[in-house]
């Protein structure tokens, strides 16, 4: 017998009152669940866990208090639904719907993404030798995706004789593809067909070979590669390499010479690499460099030499080296560009005459271009503190042109063709805003420094509109990640306008955790200094209300997955700083998790977080784990956000949280659970569906700061 109150009873108290004021639906009791309590036992200590039984998906009961969680959120947010709908049509009317991307050419090929208006999914399209010539649909994503509530494609790879195609399609949300290979000729697929792999396959130049990573299907890591012979069962394809170390991955792809296929080996601190002469593939693998413990390198095929780029000799920062093709142990490397303090070296594109180097010095995106045969360099200028630069897909090997992208927080996404001869850039696109409203004068963005609670300075990076008035009454949401050395650069964003508009600002916190500073910064907010990443975002909510930006009263808090975890911590360690938090896919059981190696990331994570089978683990990661350190006082608002077949953070995760935060909050503040039961970590597939989801979360925000349109 289910102990929470029935939706048919929630449905019948809204009817007899007929209340759609948002204080009186606070008064509704919410969905409640059976406490059924496990004692889990490490180190002499036991951790009770009244919730950990929510950890069956196959169980009825656990699908029916997801279910009611979701009815209860769609009942106490009905007098939202207008704005809900209003919110998704005006995002959506800004984007181009009948749109293409910028054209590449690669081998005899022009290739181009096109959406149709009214369609959520991709079709991917190529002309040969120009434009103008007939088109030839690869692959219509729409037409794929009819009957499926959730659809992802990836991995697309053309065969060298442009005759085939390999891809990979995931119909649940797990991320466990299967490859089907088509004809480009005929137009019909292959009876071939390789289950639970990565999606990704790679070509043998023989036109007829391919390569694949097939994933553990339970704990999804990354852990054979194989070989498919086109045309034979998979099930007789050879196994070429088997990870055996539980903590690394392995993928396998081409070097843009087309000249390799490359095994790589990976774990959060340490790589390996094989090798393979790409017309050859009835040949063995040859080892590059043997793994050795926090040793990180990639290479980088140019004519008679690999580029690495590696951590060797402590450049924590990443340097640039270089070694025959005939002599690839790590003795034979020699420097090109040396380790720098004070530069991140980030990646590299080669080209036949010049070298492309992407770095980041003081938290800002550089790109410098070196002319290899004069050794003549400059960097590409960038005019603000607010933006991103990346160089984009360059596949040619021998042109002049790189194609790159530049965005920031007030100017929408530009692909720039710049001729590194003579130094002339041509933007071939800038993302179009429709609805006729926006112009990027409008909006104003900066970089502001606070300072953390070990006098260490964090940057912060904001956009509202320029006519905004701030002060203490101005609502601001507040967004971050902070972990695996991933930087969140500062990105444009058409539907974030609806906040904007409305009067928000939107900043982001570049906490530790990422490499936004340089390696260290992503040092000191891992493991057991993991501590910095949550203490650096309560010193940045602080610096903003102090300094006048916002108050606690209409400060919001963001975050999602790892950046989940963040939130989970914050609303536990200053609940009284923020109106409102919004956790999408948060990891937030992280001890438990952690300990369970049979579910997917475990044990390839243990660099991360540490292994919480070390007690100095145990101890330092359960101090902080947010479903551990519930406890009995005022929480924010809050918003939790999960997908039922997420394969990183398991739903049941947030569901727990959820359900202890129930049991301890004692205010009246909403807690909401919202699960896509159709969908994974990344949420709906789909242009538009997820927009839907982006609606939700800004309605939120906005019935919190009394904003009905």
């Amino acid at each position: 017998m289910k102990s929470y109150l029935p939706t048919i009873s929630i449905l019948f108290f809204i009817s007899l009152t007929n209340c759609s004021n948002f204080t009186m639906l606070k008064k509704l009791p919410p969905p409640t669940t059976h406490q059924k309590p496990s004692n889990l036992t490490l180190h002499e200590d036991i951790r009770t866990d009244n919730f950990y039984w929510l950890n069956d998906r196959d169980n009825p009961e656990v699908i029916s208090y997801l279910e009611d969680e979701n009815n209860y959120y769609d009942v106490l947010t009905s007098h939202t639904n207008d704005l809900k709908d209003s919110l998704f049509i005006e995002m959506k009317s800004r984007i181009k719907e009948d749109d293409n991307s910028v054209p590449y050419k690669y081998n005899g090929y022009w290739y181009v993404t096109k959406f149709e208006e009214g369609k959520d999914y991709p079709i991917y399209a190529r002309y040969k030798n120009s434009l103008s010539s007939k088109e030839e649909i690869l692959l219509d994503c729409n037409k794929m995706a009819e009957g499926h509530a959730y659809f992802n494609l990836v991995g697309i790879s053309v065969s060298p004789d442009n005759s085939k195609v390999t891809f990979g399609v995931d119909t649940v949300g797990r991320r466990l593809y299967n490859i089907k290979i088509k004809n480009l000729t005929s137009g019909e697929l292959y009876e071939d067909s390789i289950e639970n792999t990565t999606g990704r396959a790679v070509w043998a130049n023989d036109n007829n070979t391919l390569y694949y990573t097939v994933q553990n299907k339970k704990t999804l890591r990354s852990e054979t590669i194989y070989k498919h012979i086109l045309g034979t069962e998979s099930s007789s394809d050879s196994k070429v390499f088997y990870e055996s170390d539980d903590t690394f991955g392995v993928e396998v792809y081409k070097s843009k010479s087309q000249k390799y296929i490359v095994i790589q080996s990976y774990s959060t601190l340490t790589s390996e690499i094989q090798i393979l002469d790409a017309d050859r593939p009835q040949d063995t693998f040859k080892l590059f460099q043997a793994r050795s413990k926090g040793l990180e390198y990639n290479i980088y095929h140019f004519e008679d030499i690999f580029y690495i780029l590696t951590n060797a000799d402590d450049a924590d920062n990443f340097k640039l080296m270089k070694t025959p093709i005939t002599a690839t142990e790590k003795n034979n490397w020699k420097d090109v560009i040396p380790h720098r303090k004070d530069v991140l070296l980030e990646s590299i594109d080669v080209f036949k005459d010049y070298l492309v180097v992407s770095e980041r010095i003081n938290g800002l995106n550089k790109i410098k271009i070196s002319n290899l045969n004069s050794g003549d360099s400059y960097y590409l200028p960038f005019d603000n503190e607010t933006y991103s630069a990346n160089t984009a897909y360059n596949v040619d090997f021998y042109t002049k042109i790189l194609r790159y992208a530049y965005n920031s927080l007030t100017t929408p996404n530009s692909i720039i063709d710049f001729n590194m001869q003579d130094q002339k850039k041509t933007i071939q696109k800038e993302q179009q805003v429709l609805g006729g409203k926006f112009s990027k004068d409008n909006y104003t963005s900066k970089r502001i420094w606070a300072t953390a609670a070990d006098g260490v300075k964090v940057a912060i990076s904001m956009v509202h509109h320029k006519d905004t008035t701030i002060d203490s009454n101005t609502p601001l949401l507040l967004y971050a990640y902070g972990s695996y050395g991933y930087t969140l650069d500062p990105w444009f964003s058409s539907v974030r306008l609806s906040l904007l508009d409305r009067g928000f600002i939107f900043a982001i916190a570049h906490v530790r955790g990422g490499e936004y500073l340089g390696r260290d910064w992503y040092e000191s907010g891992k493991l057991l200094n993991k501590k910095n990443t949550f203490t650096d975002f309560i010193s940045c909510s602080e610096f903003l209300i102090n300094q006048n930006y916002t108050s606690a009263s209409h400060l919001y808090a963001m975050g999602g997955s790892a950046g989940g975890l963040l939130m989970g911590v914050v609303v536990n360690e200053a609940a009284k700083l923020y109106n409102g938090v919004i956790a999408e896919v948060p990891f937030v059981d992280v001890v438990t998790t952690m300990l369970d190696d049979s579910i997917p990331l475990t044990t390839g994570e243990y660099d991360e977080w540490g292994n919480p089978n070390d007690k100095e683990y145990y101890d330092y990661i359960k101090s902080y784990s947010p479903y551990d350190n519930v406890t009995n006082q005022t929480y924010p608002n809050l918003l939790v956000t999960t997908g039922l077949h997420d394969s990183q953070v398991q739903y049941w995760e947030p569901a727990k949280w959820v359900a202890k935060l129930r049991t301890m909050d004692k205010n009246t503040n909403l807690i909401f659970l919202k699960t896509n039961m159709d969908a994974g970590h990344g949420g709906a597939s789909g242009r538009f569906e997820g927009l839907k989801e982006i609606a939700v979360n800004y309605a939120f925000l906005l019935d919190l700061e009394g904003i009905s349109d």
